[in-house]
């Protein structure tokens, strides 16, 4: 019978095989494997005095339910963020991620809706998060991270480096098992955030190396002979960053943060890869690589150690990924994706001078499925379907008995993960993929993919970040539009973006309004915010 995997327990291995490599660096700050695993035990211990962990075996629960007390990681990218994180899997309490752009009434949902019963954030956050907290009254523990920002801690909290190393080393007297959970809640750029409810093993497979591994002795052979380096940009509250740096820290390398963490800060980014000679540079989408590139062309820096830019959560645009092959030739880029709901799914490697957007290869388990959902379609088969994944999917969503039948329905007598986007299965095998079916714009009778159209414009060189949704129309029922946030020191018009745009898209696909905003609205992940563009468009 195949091993299956707990992650505190995969942190344990390597860490007992090479406990004095190091795992994590932070501008001064270093963690040694050994060291990292300790303060993660630390912290377990603590919760585990205070009374958190399992109250309900899971095989008594139904999909889109927990058994476990949930602690919210409101935090910033940094090493209390995995030590967090990975001491609440020691505990065998689920940790989930908080966005922390939140204002106060989606904080107050998210962390209403999850149940939380701790909250570890940082001192930055104290005051937006004292001002919910009469309206919380699951939350029983808080636990402020100093980041200098000169706010006292909440009544009631504890400072986490007290707790720390006041908790025991051992750890708690508690075994982790494959069935507790991992939680990780949506975007909500489209729709309110949902808790995706992941068995720790299922996740492991699908998205954190596990694939590669058969037994824990595996993974200690692996970690033994020596992991990669990885410069990580996107935050860690994004489901992507998660993944990369597990996985990371389970094949034995290194993590690796810029000194700022808060934003993107290019010349620190470069800065960072010339010093820490990172293999790897994690991204999510252009809006990260875009500046990036320009900092670069500005001032160049050496990137001799770098061998892969790794983008997950946003493909890149081909212009900026033959910009970034013109810069670093020995680079490879590749594209990755997946969702909450699936784990990593499809990838994309770029070969310079062949540009292919949305085609990728498709990994284990990942299918197309019918438009209603009855079976898989065939290879060649023209028609758009639904992106699928079998095999390692999530148990369901948090509380919500009736999105988790839908969202993971089961078609001839197999489980699958339908998330919502839109695809086309090739005669080569290969997948197109279309976009999300939630901002898919009908209009004239026709649908249009956002993110087809977003590409079209955003290869324009006046052209900074651009986002398409759909507005009300008496003629079209809706009408495409797109908000665009200009290049620096560009004056491009509407009617050359849509010149542009005709270049590749039907005429029914051209935008029938161009809006320009100083600022494209994101998520802190890079992801776009389609409920802003959607009211920003209205307006």
């Amino acid at each position: 019978m195949a091993a299956e995997f707990n992650l505190a327990q995969l942190l344990e291995s390597v860490a007992g095989v090479v406990p004095d490599r190091e795992a994590l660096a932070w501008g001064d700050r270093r963690f040694t494997f050994g060291e990292l695993a300790e303060r993660a035990r630390r912290f377990a211990s603590f919760l585990h005095e205070r009374g958190f962990g399992v109250h309900t075996a899971r095989e008594d629960l139904a999909g889109h339910e927990s058994g476990q007390d949930h602690l919210a990681l409101y935090l910033y990218n940094g090493n209390e963020y995995l030590e967090a994180m990975l001491g609440a899997f020691r505990a065998r309490v689920a940790p989930f991620n908080v966005n922390y752009r939140y204002v106060r009434d989606e904080l107050q949902y998210l962390l209403a809706d999850s149940g939380a019963r701790g909250i570890v954030y940082h001192s930055s956050f104290a005051p937006v998060l004292g001002d919910i907290l009469a309206t919380l009254p699951a939350v029983e523990l808080l636990v402020q991270v100093d980041d200098g920002s000169g706010n006292e801690l909440l009544p009631g909290a504890l400072d986490y480096e007290s707790v720390v190393a006041a908790g025991d080393p051992a750890g708690p007297p508690v075994d982790p098992s494959p069935d507790d959970l991992y939680i990780l809640y949506t975007g909500g750029t489209t729709g309110m955030p949902k808790g995706v409810l992941w068995r720790q093993h299922d996740i492991f497979v699908a998205a954190m190396g596990g694939r590669a591994v058969a037994d824990y002795d595996a993974v200690v052979e692996r970690a033994r002979g020596g992991g990669m380096r990885c410069l990580l940009l996107p935050p860690l509250m994004h489901g992507a960053a998660q993944w990369i740096s597990i996985s990371t820290l389970n094949g034995g390398g290194s993590v690796v943060f810029p000194r700022e963490t808060r934003q993107l800060e290019p010349r620190d980014v470069w800065d960072t890869v010339e010093a820490e000679q990172p293999l790897m540079l994690s991204v999510v989408g252009d809006a990260m690589l875009r500046p990036l590139l320009a900092e670069l062309e500005r001032q160049p820096a050496d990137l001799a150690s770098l061998r892969a830019v790794v983008s997950g959560g946003a493909p890149l645009h081909p212009t900026l990924k033959e910009k970034l092959t013109a810069m670093a030739p020995n680079v490879m880029i590749l594209d990755a994706v997946g969702s909450s709901e699936t784990g990593a799914q499809m990838s994309q490697t770029h070969v310079p001078g062949q540009p292919a957007p949305n085609l990728f290869t498709p990994g284990p388990g990942t299918v197309v499925l019918d438009e209603e959902l009855r079976t898989q379609l065939a290879l060649g088969a023209e028609e758009i379907g639904w992106l699928a994944q079998q095999g390692s999917v999530p148990l369901g969503y948090l509380g919500d008995a009736a999105k988790t039948a839908r969202t993971f329905p089961v078609v001839e007598g197999v489980r699958y993960a339908v998330p919502g986007d839109r695809a086309r299965l090739l005669a080569d095998g290969r997948i197109e993929l279309l976009g999300r079916d939630s901002v898919t714009i009908n209009t004239g009778g026709e649908k249009v993919f956002a993110e087809e159209v977003e590409r079209a414009i955003g290869a324009h060189d006046g052209v900074d970040d651009v986002v398409v949704v759909g507005r009300p129309s008496e003629q079209w029922g809706q009408e495409i539009v797109a908000l665009v946030q200009r290049a620096e020191g560009s004056e491009v018009g509407a009617d050359e973006l849509v010149a542009q745009a005709a270049q590749s898209l039907a005429r029914y696909k051209l935008p029938k309004a161009v809006v320009f905003v100083p600022t494209v609205v994101r998520s802190p992940s890079g992801k776009a915010d389609y409920r802003w563009a959607a009211q920003r468009a209205l307006e």
